[in-house]
């Protein structure tokens, strides 16, 4: 299967308020086999809290790494998923964490083995739109209307289970032929999220030189755009060959 589950899938918390939560996250990892921790500018840690709350995942505490932006932390990353509860203007594409973990590891061996991000927002009002945007996918648990809000740790063993469920599936089913994630071995790796980043803001400065964009009036276009090659996963020769487009276009306007 490649790298385990503990090498290729990490855990992102933004902006974690309540230290405690962070050692309730890591202990809730360190019981479905999940050690890569990263913290969006937390506001306390490390503290004696995380420790306590932590139970023995004292080691995924240690390994955690503390990063400024959700950029950052996603940056090598071919695959995101970020954690809502909220619907949206621009519809994104959504599921449930079952669905997350057949997705998962329902990819073709090569791209499986690339690295995955879950990211999870603030205990008071999640993620932003921003940083939604940022991710191929949402997920959303579907716990009941009127008492709909997990604690985050709660909401990470959740997902983290749900990632050990599909991993042992996967595994059981490594002696029977499966169908590939694209019908064929896959001739190049997903780009990663900040080759993503950078040919989004190619496109955004393209646009706006063929003046199909107009910045003080942008609408939702770049969402839109966003959106579509996201939810393609194109790997790292279309994005060179979606640049070389733009920059084609650029000189011709020039």
């Amino acid at each position: 299967m490649g790298k385990t589950v503990r090498e290729n899938i990490k855990i992102v918390l933004v902006n974690t308020t309540h230290s405690g939560n962070i050692g309730g996250v890591a202990r809730a990892m360190k019981n479905m086999g999940l050690a890569d921790l990263v913290l969006v500018a937390p506001k306390k840690f490390p503290s004696d809290d995380a420790i306590a709350r932590a139970a023995g995942a004292d080691d995924v505490l240690a390994a955690a790494q503390v990063v400024e932006s959700l950029e950052e932390a996603i940056a090598d990353c071919q695959l995101v998923f970020a954690t809502s509860a909220r619907e949206r203007h621009i519809p994104w594409p959504i599921m449930d964490p079952r669905e997350m973990g057949q997705v998962i590891f329902g990819l073709d061996k090569n791209l499986a083995a690339k690295n995955i991000a879950v990211v999870f927002g603030r205990e008071d009002r999640g993620l932003t739109n921003e940083e939604l945007h940022l991710c191929q996918y949402h997920v959303c648990i579907p716990s009941v209307e009127k008492f709909s809000s997990l604690n985050i740790a709660s909401a990470v063993q959740v997902i983290a289970y749900e990632i050990r469920m599909a991993s042992l599936q996967k595994i059981a089913a490594e002696n029977v032929d499966s169908s590939l994630q694209w019908g064929t071995n896959w001739d190049a790796e997903l780009a990663s999220q900040q080759e993503l980043e950078l040919m989004f803001k190619h496109f955004e400065e393209t646009m706006q030189t063929t003046g199909f964009l107009d910045p003080e009036n942008p609408r939702q276009l770049m969402t839109r755009v966003r959106r579509l090659i996201m939810r393609a996963l194109p790997d790292k020769i279309e994005v060179n060959i979606l640049r070389g487009m733009l920059t084609s276009i650029a000189k011709y306007k020039k």
